[in-house]
C-alpha cells in the first residue's frame, strides 16, 4: 500500500468533542504515533539501597541498610552526642550481617558495617572449623573518652567508627569467649590478625591492657593499619 492512500484512510481528527478511543494504528504511521512502552514498575521495586550524593542513606529494600542487602537492620535519624566530637550522620542499627546475627543491635556507620562484613567473609570464617552463626557484641556506638578514661580523646565508639567484639558462636554449637579462649585457641588469633588492613586499628588481648575481654575494630582513617 501506499504512503498516499494510508494517510488518506486515517480517519479526521475532531476538536470539539471527546471521540471514541481510536483504534490502534498499524504500519509505518502506526509506529511513528505509538506511544512508548511505559518502564515496567517491577525494576523500580526490585532496586536496592542508593545513596544521593550529600544525602541520608536511602533504604528501598525492607530490612537492608547500606545498599547491601546481607546487612540488616534500620536506619536512624542524625546522632549528635553529649562530648564534642561525638556523634553521626547517617547512623545504622545491624542486627545481622551476611547470615550472623549480632548478640545485641549495634549502632555504627555504614563503613564500619561494611568493614565488618568484610572481616567476617575474609578473616572470620577462613580460620574457623564451622560456620559462625553469631557475633557476642560487647559495643559499638558509645559517647565518650577513649578506653573510658576522663579528660582521654573522644573514642572511635563515639563517632559510631568502632565496634567490640567478645566471642562468637559456631554452626557446631562451639561458643568461643576472647576472655577465656584467647591464648588457647589459634583461630581467634588468626582471625584477629586477619582484621589488620580491613580496620583502621585492631586491639585485642595483650595490646594495652584495656582490650583483654574482647576484640577492638575501628574504622579510622590511617596510612598505616595500627594492630595490636
Amino acid at each position: 500500500m501506499k504512503l498516499a492512500a494510508v494517510a488518506a484512510a486515517e480517519p479526521a481528527m475532531s476538536f470539539l468533542a471527546p471521540a471514541a478511543p481510536e483504534p490502534a494504528r498499524k504500519g509505518f504511521l502506526g509506529s511513528l504515533f505509538r506511544p512508548k512502552a511505559r518502564p515496567p514498575e517491577r525494576v523500580v521495586k526490585a532496586a536496592a539501597v542508593r545513596t544521593l550524593p550529600g544525602s541520608a542513606m536511602v533504604q528501598t529494600r525492607k530490612g537492608s541498610v547500606c545498599g547491601d542487602p546481607t546487612i540488616r537492620g534500620a536506619t536512624l535519624a542524625p546522632i549528635s552526642g553529649k562530648l564534642r566530637g561525638c556523634g553521626i550522620a547517617e547512623p545504622v542499627q545491624v542486627t545481622s550481617i551476611d547470615g550472623v546475627a549480632l548478640s545485641m543491635a549495634a549502632t555504627m556507620d555504614c563503613g564500619t558495617a561494611r568493614a565488618l562484613k568484610s572481616w567476617i567473609n575474609r578473616g572470620l570464617r577462613p580460620n574457623v572449623p564451622s560456620d559462625v552463626v553469631k557475633l557476642q557484641i560487647a559495643g559499638a556506638y558509645t559517647c565518650r573518652g577513649r578506653n573510658n578514661q576522663r579528660g582521654a580523646p573522644v573514642s572511635e565508639h563515639g563517632r559510631g567508627k568502632a565496634v567490640d567484639v567478645s566471642g562468637f558462636t559456631l554452626a557446631n554449637g562451639k561458643s568461643v569467649s576472647i576472655a577465656r579462649d584467647y591464648h588457647r585457641e589459634k583461630m581467634i588469633r588468626a582471625s584477629h590478625k586477619a582484621a589488620c588492613g580491613i580496620f583502621g586499628t585492631t586491639l585485642g588481648p595483650g595490646s594495652d591492657g584495656f582490650h583483654e575481654d574482647h576484640l577492638h575494630f575501628d574504622t579510622v582513617a590511617r596510612r598505616t593499619p595500627y594492630c595490636r
